[in-house]
């Protein structure tokens, strides 16, 4: 599901990724299912969601656990809290005012080493549309970040998401920075320790993973932790997704 505002959604006048509120794309992830559950009514439907979307995904199967929710959930490196790798360049009383007075103002700004070190036409090992998958970054907006930071903190507190939950992330954290020579063997994005303090809060259900050798997409590293990853996946959904 592509969002609003990103990948194949996103149209020129848009502001890329841009949101002030995660139940924007919640309700575009509750669309995607109702669809699905009304063209399959007997199969199990599982929801599976990567970074951002799976800090989306988890608050959404916690506001839809009674009627709605998902069968299961796998989060694939989940932006479950920022981490030390995460450092808003303003102070929380000043990001409240931007968020609340000028929403657009970029806080934060970049390109990815991660996602052009992915990209085969650099030497990685993926071919991709990079203006769907941005390697000259997204400016961090003081709106989104706020919204974010607004979302997490629901997850801080503890979810109660009814169905069993998969959390997967790779095994170390490290700089995103083209010096780095462990580039390809550890989430250059986001903090891994602090996801796995994070996701076993989410539910009563919850199995947490870790994969050597992954990057921040378990899916986009190098083929043995992909392996890995897609053989826990599909262990996972065989032996717990029910309907």
């Amino acid at each position: 599901v592509d969002v609003r505002r990103a990948g194949r959604s996103w149209r020129p006048e848009e502001v890329p990724h841009y949101l002030d509120d995660v139940r924007e794309q919640a309700a575009d992830l509750g669309a995607a299912v109702a669809m699905a559950r009304g063209l399959h009514p007997a199969v199990p439907v599982a929801v599976h969601a990567h970074s951002m979307g799976g800090l989306v995904a988890a608050l959404w199967a916690h506001a839809h656990r009674v009627h709605g929710g998902p069968d299961a959930l796998v989060l694939n490196s989940p932006f479950l809290a920022l981490g030390r790798s995460w450092v808003p360049r303003v102070t929380d009383r000043v990001l409240r005012v931007l968020a609340r007075t000028a929403p657009l103002t970029v806080v934060s700004s970049g390109p990815s080493v991660y996602a052009s070190h992915l990209l085969a036409a650099n030497g990685g090992r993926w071919e991709f549309d990079t203006t769907l998958k941005r390697p000259d970054g997204v400016p961090v907006r003081a709106g989104w970040l706020a919204a974010v930071l607004s979302a997490q903190a629901r997850v801080s507190r503890g979810l109660e998401i009814g169905c069993p939950v998969l959390v997967g992330h790779a095994a170390m954290s490290g700089p995103d920075r083209a010096d780095n020579p462990a580039l390809d063997e550890q989430d250059t994005v986001l903090d891994v320790r602090a996801i796995s303090r994070r996701a076993p809060g989410l539910g009563r259900d919850v199995t947490v993973r870790s994969f050597p050798g992954a990057v921040h997409d378990l899916a986009l590293s190098a083929e043995a932790p992909r392996t890995a990853y897609l053989a826990a996946m599909t262990r996972f959904l065989d032996e717990r997704a029910r309907r």
